[in-house]
């Protein structure tokens, strides 16, 4: 399965890169610059009145989409946003006063929630307690213990780790096991959304849901939303104005008021772009009849046939040994993840032959997408032989 045909642009502007970070910043499809013509255009025929576009049929447009990916009953249960730092806030400013919110998290998180709860912390504003991810086989197991010896205000956790890229295989269980009604749940779905098949189904009416389209939704920034349950987190502290259209809940006792679907976790005025871009990404795909499951099963194909092919080449820089989550562990992501003192040595070999991967720390990620066929991994793995031995 290639699809390097619907990248044109992309591999046109520089046909000797390879580029292997899809878990980072993923590559354009073609038909995204059209989309985002289309939103030049509208600004430029309409000016001011390109709102009533933007809302009255861009943005249901692409609720229903990523509804439709996701499994959700509810599109309006979906807000957009310019990234998920914003939503973070939000939830948080939907936390108890008067205390300092507990708060039950993991110890992978990414830095939009991890530097935030951090902050709150030191000051003490927030009480974090924090599981940590490895070893992954009891993740799950540590992390229901520590829901039950405690009681918490907000528990937030990643479907898929943005280090390891290890993917928790049972969110349901997890969700379920919240039993305070008052705990707002929250999942980082991030590394998960278009990269491994989700199904919220049984979460949309307990949990909040936040991803975007920077990365396997291959739409770019200004493209992140927040699946928000009904009745939970009804009125943030931390609100837009634009929070205050559609149908309003309260406010008829001067208060202020909110919309009642996802609208009330809105901000204010953001760059509609992104939002051209995705419902254009979501449309190609689904037209084409490629699903998330065809996507991830290309992914992890891709992954086994690199293995193998380090194997053959028994490079001694980067290894299979070195991997934070092995081949044959069926939970995880699109990317693989190589735990070395080298990794930024050996970015910087390949980068200087046009090869881009990404480093955090001690770990090299590999990350593999739609674009990429087999041809694209042999030749990978020459350029790590020639690199590195």
């Amino acid at each position: 399965m290639s699809f390097k045909q619907h990248f044109r642009h992309y591999f046109d502007a520089n046909p000797r890169r390879l580029h292997f970070a899809a878990h980072s910043h993923h590559p354009w499809p073609d038909v995204t610059l059209a989309a985002q013509e289309r939103c030049w255009l509208d600004g430029a025929e309409l000016a001011d009145r390109k709102w009533d576009r933007i809302f009255g049929e861009v943005y249901p447009e692409t609720q229903a989409a990523v509804a439709r990916v996701l499994g959700l009953s509810q599109p309006a249960a979906l807000a957009f946003g310019p990234n998920t730092h914003g939503f973070v806030l939000r939830l948080l400013s939907c936390l108890p006063s008067g205390r300092p919110p507990r708060v039950l998290t993991s110890g992978g998180e990414f830095h939009s929630f991890a530097r935030q709860a951090r902050r709150l912390e030191e000051d003490g504003l927030l009480h974090v307690t924090r599981v940590a991810v490895e070893p992954h086989a009891d993740f799950s197991e540590r992390f229901a213990s520590a829901l039950v010896r405690d009681s918490y205000d907000l528990v937030f956790l990643s479907h898929v780790f943005f280090e390891s890229g290890y993917a928790v295989p049972d969110l349901a269980k997890i969700v379920a096991a919240v039993e305070d009604p008052a705990t707002l749940v929250a999942v980082d779905g991030y590394h998960g959304f278009m990269a491994m098949p989700t199904d919220l189904k049984a979460l949309e009416g307990r949990a909040f849901y936040m991803a975007g389209g920077y990365k396997y939704a291959m739409s770019g920034e200004n493209a992140v939303f927040l699946h928000a349950p009904p009745g939970f987190g009804a009125r943030p502290r931390d609100t837009g104005w634009f929070a205050a259209f559609g149908k309003l809940a309260g406010g008829s006792d001067g208060t202020v008021a909110y919309g009642a679907d996802g609208a009330r976790f809105l901000g204010a005025t953001f760059d509609p772009v992104g939002l051209y871009r995705l419902r254009a990404v979501l449309n190609w795909l689904n037209e084409l009849n490629v699903s998330v499951a065809d996507i991830h099963a290309h992914a992890h194909a891709l992954q086994a046939r690199f293995v193998e092919g380090l194997e053959r080449k028994s490079t001694r820089a980067l290894n299979p040994a070195q991997l934070a989550v092995p081949i044959g562990e069926p939970s995880r992501g699109n990317f693989l993840t190589f735990r070395t003192p080298q990794a930024a040595a050996i970015r910087a070999a390949l980068l200087a032959r046009e090869v881009t991967l990404d480093v955090r720390d001690d770990s090299l990620r590999v990350g593999f997408g739609l674009y990429h066929d087999e041809e694209d991994v042999a030749r990978l793995c020459d350029t790590i032989a020639e690199a590195l031995d």
